[in-house]
C-alpha cells in the first residue's frame, strides 16, 4: 500500500507542476483499473487539480478534459464524499457539460452526478444548483449530444427529481419540453424509456401540469399507455406512473384532462388487467380514479383522490459501482 501512495504523490506533483495531458491520462487509467488507489489519490489532492482543470476559465485540451471528466468519475464511485466537499466541483462539472467540451467530457461529466445523486443527501444539493440543472437539460435537448451522453444526462436528472423538491426548479428551467420532445421524436433504444422516468417523476409536482398541457403532453403519454401503439413495457409502466402521479398533484384538472382523451380509460383498464405488477400498481389506482370520475360527475369530490398512491416512480437505477472510465 505504501507503494500506491507514493505513486498517488507522484502523480499529484506532477499534475500540479506541468498538469499535461500524459499525466491527467495515467490517473485516469490507474483509477480505473486500480481501486485501492483511488482514496490515496483523493488523500494526495487530486480532485481539486481536476476540478480547477473544468472550470470555465481553463484552456485544457479536448483530451485532457475527456481524460479529467472521467477520472472524476472513477473516483467519485469510491469517493462521492470527497468529492462532495471539494469547492467548486458542481460548477467545474456544469461546465464539462457544456460546450466548447468534447461530447466525451460531457458524458463523463453527467455520469459523474448521476453517481453522486446515489446518495440520497447528495440530491437536494446537486438539485438546487440551477447551472447543473440547465446544463443537464440541455445536455439531453441537443440534438448533437451521443446516446450515451443523453442517458447519463437523463439518469443525472432521474437522480435530481427523486427529490421533491427539485422538480419544480426543473419544470421552471424546460425540463419538460426537453423530456417530452425525447419521448416524441428521438427513436434510439432506451431514450423513451429513460426520459418518462424522469417524467413519471416531475409529473408528481404541481407545477408540471401547465407545462405538459403545453406539449399535449397527457395524450402523448396516453398513447404510450395504449398497447396498440407498441411501446415497451418499461415505458408504458413509467407512462401510467406519470399519469397517476399527476393526478394526484394536479387533482381534478388534471383527471379531467385524462379524461378528454378518448381512448384513456380504456388503455388504462388494459393496463390494468394484463401489465407487469409495477404497471398493475399503477393502472388500478388510476383507473379507479377514472371511472369514480366519469359516474361521479362532481368535478370537486374529493373521494376520488383517497385511495391513490402517493407520487413516486421507478426504482433509481443502481450507480455505476463497477462501470469506471
Amino acid at each position: 500500500m505504501e507503494v500506491k501512495r507514493r505513486t498517488a504523490r507522484s502523480l499529484v506533483d506532477r499534475l500540479q507542476s506541468d498538469g499535461g495531458d500524459e499525466v491527467l491520462a495515467e490517473i485516469r487509467l490507474i483509477s480505473k483499473h486500480d481501486v485501492e488507489i483511488r482514496p490515496l489519490l483523493v488523500d494526495a489532492g487530486t480532485i481539486p487539480l481536476l476540478a480547477l482543470r473544468l472550470s470555465k476559465d481553463s484552456a485544457i485540451s479536448p483530451d485532457s478534459q475527456e481524460n479529467a471528466t472521467a477520472a472524476l468519475l472513477n473516483l467519485s464511485i469510491s469517493c462521492p464524499e470527497a468529492l462532495m466537499s471539494t469547492p467548486g466541483i458542481l460548477d467545474a462539472l456544469a461546465a464539462a457539460m457544456r460546450p466548447p467540451s468534447p461530447p466525451a467530457a460531457s458524458q463523463h461529466a453527467a455520469a459523474t452526478l448521476f453517481s453522486l445523486l446515489s446518495v440520497e443527501s447528495f440530491r437536494p444539493i446537486i438539485g438546487s444548483k440551477r447551472s447543473i440543472v440547465s446544463a443537464l437539460i440541455e445536455l439531453v435537448r441537443s440534438a448533437k449530444s451521443p446516446t450515451r451522453s443523453v442517458k447519463d444526462g437523463l439518469k443525472a436528472l432521474f437522480g435530481i427529481s427523486l427529490y421533491p423538491m427539485n422538480r419544480g426548479m426543473m419544470v421552471e428551467m424546460g425540463a419538460v419540453a426537453a423530456l417530452f420532445s425525447l419521448v416524441v421524436k428521438d427513436g434510439r433504444t432506451g431514450i423513451v424509456e429513460d426520459a418518462t422516468a424522469v417524467i413519471a417523476q416531475v409529473a408528481g409536482c404541481g407545477e408540471s401540469l401547465e407545462e405538459i398541457r403545453r406539449v399535449a403532453g397527457v395524450w402523448v403519454l396516453v398513447d404510450l399507455v395504449d398497447a396498440a401503439t407498441g411501446a415497451s413495457e418499461r415505458a408504458r409502466e413509467n407512462a401510467a406512473s406519470a399519469l397517476l402521479n399527476l393526478v394526484m398533484s394536479g387533482g381534478e384538472s388534471a383527471l379531467g384532462d385524462i379524461q378528454e382523451v378518448e381512448m384513456a380509460e380504456e388503455a388504462v383498464r388494459e393496463l390494468a388487467e394484463c401489465g407487469s405488477s409495477r404497471a398493475k400498481s399503477k393502472a388500478v389506482p388510476l383507473l379507479r380514479a377514472l371511472s369514480s370520475g366519469r359516474r361521479d360527475q362532481q368535478p370537486s369530490h374529493p373521494k376520488l383522490f383517497e385511495d391513490l398512491d402517493s407520487p413516486g416512480g421507478p426504482p433509481p437505477p443502481p450507480p455505476p459501482s463497477s462501470v469506471s472510465f
